[in-house]
């Protein structure tokens, strides 16, 4: 399916992210000097967030945060550009994130999390005219991770289907992955048009060690599939065949915090701009080479010069 214009629509989990950036091994039973911010965070907002950085003029999301910090998250999602549906939990706080992020070359990320309100995101709280003026749905695949949020990214796919609205997902978690299921994972993302999952979740999914025949094999439920590989680059593959090995951007990391996301934002905004899929995904990457330069899983808001 070809992408029409419009706007972006991204469902998905905005939380608040420790960042922890460590160079030391972790020591355990005593301390271990880290540089420690909380910043806006959230696979669902950083997509959205890249997707307007990268020059996608019309960006909404849609999520679910606690009372407690709405209001900054909602004015951090609005400087990024991007126009924020936040419903407020009446119980649940926002999510948190910890992320251990080692100081060293590869600034390889551990995350410890809490959903919070992320994944209490339920069917009524979406609507079909949320779709009105939209050219591209996008899921966060933590959603698919919970039963309510299970069921409004379930509503949104079929309002999607039903608008003829092309629909991504990024499946986002090996671990979660493991935890739901691959079966379900897969009966919950049916119809989609475009998945966008790591290396090690391509395997996961397929239970094929050989990347480009995972590839090919997921291409095959799924029309178009973008394999994310970091340093490596990415791996196109549609409709059963493996089309190109994209290459990466040399980089020198400081966190890999969001840079899949930094990839599928800028991957979208490119795809709605009228690019191809090899096109968009080598924006994919020259995205998340600029994202593991910095702290957090944001780009830079306008005027800023922080890192």
């Amino acid at each position: 399916m070809s992408p029409g214009g419009g706007a972006l629509l991204v469902v998905g989990d905005v939380v608040t992210d420790i960042v922890a950036r460590h160079r030391a091994p972790l020591a355990p039973g005593t301390d271990t000097a880290a540089a420690i911010r909380a910043v806006p965070g959230g696979a669902g907002a950083n997509v959205a967030s890249w997707a307007a950085s990268w020059g996608c003029g019309d960006v909404r999301i849609l999520g679910r945060v606690g009372a407690d910090s709405a209001a900054w998250h909602e004015e951090a999602l609005a400087r990024a550009g991007v126009r924020p549906r936040l419903v407020v939990d009446p119980e649940a706080p926002t999510g948190t994130v910890i992320c251990l992020v080692d100081g060293g070359a590869g600034a390889e990320r551990t995350f410890l999390a809490d959903n919070g309100a992320s994944l209490r995101l339920s069917a009524d709280d979406w609507s079909a005219g949320l779709l009105d003026g939209v050219g591209w749905l996008h899921l966060s695949g933590y959603l698919f991770f919970a039963g309510p949020s299970r069921a409004a990214a379930g509503a949104a796919l079929a309002s999607a289907r039903a608008r003829g609205v092309p629909v991504s997902v990024d499946p986002a978690s090996a671990g979660f992955l493991t935890d739901l299921g691959v079966d379900r994972f897969l009966a919950a993302t049916d119809g989609v048009d475009v998945l966008l999952p790591s290396e090690g979740e391509a395997r996961l999914l397929t239970g094929v060690p050989d990347l480009a025949d995972a590839a090919v094999k997921l291409s095959r439920q799924f029309p178009s599939v973008v394999v994310k590989r970091g340093a490596a680059g990415a791996l196109v593959a549609r409709s059963g065949e493996v089309r190109a090995a994209v290459p990466a951007l040399p980089a020198v990391p400081r966190d890999s915090t969001g840079a899949g996301d930094a990839f599928t934002g800028a991957f979208l905004a490119s795809r709605l701009g009228g690019a191809g899929l090899c096109e968009a995904a080598a924006e994919g990457c020259r995205a998340g080479a600029l994202a593991v330069e910095r702290v957090g899983g944001r780009p830079p808001l306008p005027g800023s010069t922080a890192c």
